[in-house]
């Protein structure tokens, strides 16, 4: 028994402490994101096209609801599977979910284990058919296809995880596909640590690229890549199907010959200025010796303030649109850089924790869900003020908030602080969530 004595504090003996505060919750902002699932049909997506072998019986933890479990928990910051042993009983997850207690860690575990090949297929439809429910509501004007990979370190003995030369570290090497206007994880696929950067690039994108032009084949698509997707596979399925790209080009002796009349240029421009920047564009026509015919290459050349030495950047492209006007498009991938970021930071992209890759290929698939949940969230129910927020600003904003749950015979009760700052918008994104109505 816990004397009063030690729940007092030294520094004011008038304050003390006790657990008698009744059903309280600290991630009241979850309610917002569950109300948004309802709208758009998210958990009933995933109770329809998830394909998991499963021979049990169970009623209360089905694998749909699991999933949809493991989601919210990444969404509040909770993402590790022994999370749910500690949040078992927390209130509100068992009001969202409508249980009587979460599924634990050993159930997610084994939830994770079933996972195959099938079900990773069908995750891939379940993605698919997210995106057509959310551009029934909202449509792009275009799609920007930012290819590109990354690294997921791993400090265990999990299968296919390898020594990378280039992040000097060991672990995978995932592929992600970016849609760079909306922010949307359009296709992941988890890799073995060892393989080039480019590797089964066209049959990883060639299925997405498929869906799209079928389905939306009024919208325009274009694809943007750094040097290590620069293969001649990709400029033809890219060309075969119609679809203007911009690719970075890995630099050789070839092509500084080509840029040698632009560094010309450049050098009688700053000879009175070595101090100044200065930057020169020019084009040429540039065939490799495995590509199938010549194509369109745009080089920037550029002179740093207070340095000597020329930069040079060669995009091969099939946009007919300026010089500059390439050079501009293709930096404009940079975003994708925090698209990433903010998966690894707020979403466990890299929570590899698995000893099986089909099992962690699937945990990432899992990650996604939630991190285009949120995405979806940001963009449709957000005024435009605040749609520029991260995960990690709407959580300490949005989702971190205090409330008590108050059970009554036919209702339950969620009380907010009194004085919540963020109040108002809270209301709002509710009343815009709650004019979302999808099409039949």
């Amino acid at each position: 028994m816990t004397s009063l004595l030690q729940n007092a504090f030294t520094f004011n003996p008038k304050v003390d402490i006790n657990f008698d505060g009744g059903n309280l919750t600290s991630d009241a902002g979850l309610l917002l994101y569950r109300e948004f699932d309802k709208r758009i049909g998210f958990s009933k997506s995933i109770e329809a096209h998830l394909r998991i072998k499963d021979k049990r019986l169970s009623k209360v933890h089905t694998n749909a609801s699991m999933i949809t479990q493991k989601v919210f928990q990444i969404l509040a910051g909770n993402g590790a599977d022994d999370c749910a042993d500690s949040l078992k009983n927390e209130p509100l997850y068992k009001c969202m979910l409508g249980k009587r207690s979460l599924a634990s860690q050993p159930s997610l575990s084994r939830l994770h284990s079933r996972m195959d090949q099938d079900t990773l297929d069908s995750f891939e439809e379940l993605h698919a058919k997210q995106l057509d429910t959310i551009y029934a509501l909202e449509r792009p004007n275009q799609i920007i296809l930012d290819i590109d990979s990354t690294n997921f370190a791993t400090y265990g003995k999990q299968e296919d995880s390898n020594f990378n030369y280039h992040y000097q570290t060991t672990g995978y090497h995932p592929l992600m596909v970016f849609d760079g206007c909306t922010g949307d994880l359009l296709k992941a696929q988890l890799r073995p640590g060892n393989v080039y950067t480019s590797r089964d690039v066209v049959e990883f994108l060639s299925p997405l690229l498929t869906n799209l032009k079928t389905k939306y084949s009024e919208m325009p698509l274009y694809v943007r890549a750094d040097s290590g997707f620069a293969t001649p596979e990709l400029y033809d399925l890219l060309e075969s199907e119609k679809v203007q790209y911009t690719i970075r080009l890995k630099a050789n002796a070839t092509l500084y010959k080509l840029a040698k009349g632009v560094d010309d240029k450049l050098t009688d421009l700053c000879k009175n200025d070595m101090c100044s920047y200065h930057v020169l564009y020019e084009e040429f026509t540039y065939q490799a010796a495995s590509w199938s015919k010549p194509r369109r290459v745009v080089v920037k050349v550029e002179k740093p303030a207070d340095q000597f030495l020329f930069n040079h950047m060669f995009l091969v492209t099939n946009m007919p649109i300026e010089l500059e006007q390439v050079v501009c498009y293709y930096c404009n991938r940079g975003t994708m850089e925090n698209f990433i970021k903010e998966g690894k930071n707020s979403f466990d992209f890299e929570r590899m924790s698995s000893s099986s890759f089909k099992t962690n290929a699937n945990k990432l698939q899992i990650a996604m869900l939630a991190y285009n949940l949120n995405n979806w969230f940001r963009r449709l129910c957000f005024d435009k003020e605040d749609q520029h927020l991260r995960m990690e600003s709407i959580r300490s904003k949005l989702i971190k908030v205090a409330a008590k749950v108050v059970t009554h015979a036919r209702r339950i009760s969620i009380n907010l602080c009194t004085y919540f700052p963020c109040k108002n918008i809270f209301l709002k994104i509710l009343e815009n969530i709650q004019t979302i109505r999808l099409q039949t």
